[in-house]
Order: C-alpha cells, then structure tokens, then sequence
C-alpha cells in the first residue's frame, strides 16, 4: 500500500493519511447508499435513497492522480411511497425515461486535515454543471480477506441549477435545494 501524497490539494509533501493501493477499488453495493432530503412546503423533509448506483474510486500517485465516478439510476428512486415514487419517475418531475441516469464524475480533491472536498460536474435531467461533494475518510478496514475504504459525502444542489423547476402545482411546496448524501464502501483492486 502507499500513502496518497497531497501535491497540488495543499502544501506540498504532506502526506494525505489515506493508505490506500494504487489502482481501480470498485463499489461495495451492499455496504453503500445513495440517499436525498428535500424540503416539503417549509415544515419538513422528505427524504429518499435510489437502489441502483454504481461508483469507482481510481487511486493514483498522489490526490491530483484520484479520480471518482459515479452513476445513479434515476427510475430506482425510494422515497418510501410507491405513489409518489411513479409520479416522480415521469416527465413532470425526473423523468426517469428521457434521462435515466444521474453522473458525477471527480475533476480534483482539495482540503487537507481530514476537511475534503471532492469537485467535479454533475450531470442531472440532461444538464451538466458543477458540483462538490464534501468528503469524510471512514478509514480502511479488511472484509474477507480483501481491504475496503469508506467514506461518507453530502452536497447540495439547487433544482433550478439543473433545469429540475416544474410547473405548477407540481413545484408547489418543494424546496430549492437538494441535498445528496452518500456513504460509499470501496474494494481494494484485486492482484494481476
């Protein structure tokens, strides 16, 4: 294993605690979730995951070399209410047939002491912007005999940057803001 040297993220030669092998490490999907929270007409939160992503972290020499992908699947959307959840799918809201897919995909990491953020463009609804991502390194830990790294990410998006302002009454009562929390589960490369 190697230690990720933080070159170019924050002051040069500092070492980023992060032992992790070089290489492509693959989702964990039974250790992972991709979860939401959005504001209901100001008084409370609705909050949902989507049962179908995919996400690979590719270690490098150093934090300029990591590179983070991920893609959900839009029509795996669970808020809990299988009504909602079809009505959420359409045109009128994600419509989870015209853009099935949401993507990120890492451009760099900045921060340093264990306060990361992870920058990148997100594409959603067919619009790709900017986006970040701050990060929490879990730490590293052996499953089955194979080394897994967690980390925990939150951001927040607002709908209107990405074409998601709908026409009434199905805006009505939504928050501006979205907020995407991931807890990820990554599996070192497996040797040649």
């Amino acid at each position: 294993m190697t230690d990720i040297t933080t070159a170019g993220a924050g002051t040069a030669g500092d070492v980023l605690p992060l032992p992790l092998a070089a290489g492509l490490w693959t989702l964990d999907p039974l250790h992972s979730t991709a979860s939401f929270s959005i504001r209901h007409l100001g008084v409370s939160k609705v909050r949902g995951r989507f049962n179908a992503f995919d996400a690979s972290l590719d270690v490098g020499e150093t934090v300029d070399d990591l590179a983070v992908t991920a893609v959900i699947e839009v029509a795996s959307i669970d808020t809990g209410n299988a009504d909602r959840d079809a009505h959420v799918r359409t045109p009128e809201y994600l419509d989870a047939e015209g853009h099935p897919e949401i993507r990120f995909t890492s451009s760099r990491v900045t921060g340093s002491d264990g306060d990361w953020v992870l920058e990148g463009e997100a594409t959603i609804h067919g619009v790709t912007r900017p986006f970040a991502f701050d990060v929490e390194f879990g730490g590293v830990g052996d499953f089955m005999g194979r080394q897994h790294a967690g980390f925990s990410a939150a951001g927040d998006l607002r709908r209107s940057d990405f074409g998601l302002e709908f026409s009434p009454p199905a805006n009505l009562g939504l928050g501006a803001v979205v907020r995407f929390e991931l807890d990820l589960q990554f599996a070192e490369p497996l040797p040649d």
